[in-house]
């Protein structure tokens, strides 16, 4: 199992907003192809200062040529319309997981 994970950067008066675009807009498009699952967004508590926050967005899929294909079918859109909605104040990079091992 592949875990996508992206983490987000953004000054705190966009905290909020870009919570309601992720909840409300992005999760339910991303989960309408069953592509990536189990979308979990999470606050980083550390490695930030006081005027911003930090998040990361993680979803489950089956490889990384499945995360490819999503990506090409629909990721690249919805960083595009992140970047436009927030004007470039919203940052972020992805990193690809696998799972070794589960208690």
């Amino acid at each position: 199992m592949i875990v996508y994970n992206t983490t987000y950067t953004m000054p705190e008066d966009d905290a909020r907003d870009f919570v309601i675009w992720v909840m409300e807009s992005m999760v339910p498009r991303v989960e309408t192809n069953g592509i990536l699952r189990k979308p979990r967004l999470l606050r980083i508590l550390s490695h930030h200062d006081q005027e911003t926050e930090c998040m990361s967005l993680q979803f489950e899929t089956e490889s990384s040529a499945t995360l490819h294909r999503w990506y090409t079918q629909q990721g690249a859109a919805l960083h595009q319309e992140l970047v436009k909605m927030f004007d470039g104040r919203i940052v972020g990079f992805s990193t690809i997981m696998e799972e070794v091992g589960r208690n």
